[in-house]
């Protein structure tokens, strides 16, 4: 898991949204089935790539919005994994979310965290 963290952190950085879904969908599509904690949170950050992704695709911001729902139904499960790199992960996307989805249109209130 932590192989395919890395690279969704690498191409994240990068502003590489597709492909950082689609270096974490190689690890999660043969898991998909599995309900632990990780490959659900795992799930989430496909998600939250889409998300990223849509946004850059000028989709409209309610698709953002549904999709980035999606990752945030997810994130509370983040306290349930052991894998540093999940964490490392999130606070990746947390910067995105805040630099690039709601700096960009000022619609904050309707990714604001849900959990914690």
């Amino acid at each position: 898991m932590e192989k395919y963290c890395r690279k969704f952190l690498q191409l994240l950085e990068e502003g590489d949204f597709y492909g950082a879904h689609e270096a974490l969908e190689e690890f999660w599509f043969p898991r998909r089935r599995e309900r632990s904690p990780e490959i659900l949170l795992i799930k989430g950050f496909i998600n939250a790539s889409v998300a990223l992704e849509l946004k850059r695709r000028k989709y409209p911001e309610e698709r953002v919005l549904q999709v980035w729902r999606t990752y945030s139904k997810y994130r509370p499960l983040l306290a349930e994994c052991r894998e540093p790199i999940l964490e490392r992960v999130e606070r990746v996307l947390d910067r995105w979310y805040r630099e690039y989805l709601i700096s960009s249109e000022g619609r904050g209130e309707e990714f604001e965290r849900k959990d914690r």
